[in-house]
């Protein structure tokens, strides 16, 4: 996905299935969306953490993801099912269809694009893409991570463990960032993504990637989102219901098309 080698990409699948199990946020969303059936596209669906109880919902859900390690893991959790279906896509250059009544761009994936677009100029491409694909009254929800005090999240020189274990391959290993730094002034974010893996043959393999990303606030959410032709109908910093504050970690927006 971050140009790993191919084993690393496996081994990061299986630990997305391992380690990121929270429903907090599908729920929150299902609770926008409302009564079933409607028509929902699922951007960078990974391994259907949204899509699947979207569509236990009775929703008619489409995922799109480039990352095929993530979606081959989708067709085992939706046996039976007749409302899903999912593609693999490069959500920036490929197009996305039309018709839709929700878009979802949840699970941090505006901040975590994936592309050789300019970091900001993709993200807003996003909002603009999610409007084409709309239904006019159609919606669009966005969530994700937002502090108020980035350089406190990110300014930080040690070694950060994301992910660590073994894969269903028995190779093991750990995810890890480096050398995050936040600069204010053009709010980017910078590090190192680190892979250190030990395959079950006994074979080590090591990779670092430098990566950044564009740290973007709501205001500037709102301002893509008007001029996509969304306006927004709720705006929250938690799955609580709060306002997005000094004390929340999220930022969390439910907007219509015009």
């Amino acid at each position: 996905m971050y140009k790993e080698e191919n084993i690393i990409s496996t081994w990061i699948a299986d630990m997305y299935e391992m380690h990121e199990t929270e429903t907090d946020d599908v729920e929150f969303a299902l609770s926008f969306i409302g009564e079933a059936p409607k028509k929902v596209l699922e951007i960078a669906c990974g391994s259907g953490r949204f899509l699947i109880p979207m569509a236990k919902a009775g929703h008619i859900v489409t995922g799109i993801d480039f990352d095929e390690h993530m979606l081959k893991k989708i067709s085992k959790k939706a046996t039976g099912m007749n409302n899903i279906t999912w593609h693999k896509a490069d959500v920036i250059h490929d197009e996305w269809g039309k018709g839709y009544d929700c878009v979802i761009l949840g699970a941090n994936f505006l901040l975590n694009i994936v592309s050789d677009m300019d970091y900001e100029k993709a993200q807003e491409l996003l909002i603009q893409k999610s409007a084409d694909a709309l239904l006019t009254g159609g919606h669009i929800f966005i969530d994700y991570g937002y502090t108020r005090f980035p350089e406190a999240w990110f300014n930080n020189p040690n070694d950060n463990v994301i992910w660590q274990g073994t894969d269903s391959n028995g190779n093991t290993g750990r995810m890890l960032l480096r050398e995050n730094k936040f600069d204010r002034e053009n709010s980017m974010i910078r590090f190192i993504r680190r892979f250190e893996l030990t395959l079950n043959d006994g074979r080590t393999i090591t990779q670092e990637i430098l990566d950044m990303k564009y740290f973007v606030t709501p205001e500037k959410v709102h301002k893509w989102l008007t001029n996509a032709g969304f306006v927004v109908e709720n705006e929250y910093g938690d799955y609580k219901y709060n306002p997005i504050s000094e004390s929340t970690s999220r930022a969390i927006l439910w907007a219509r098309k015009l």
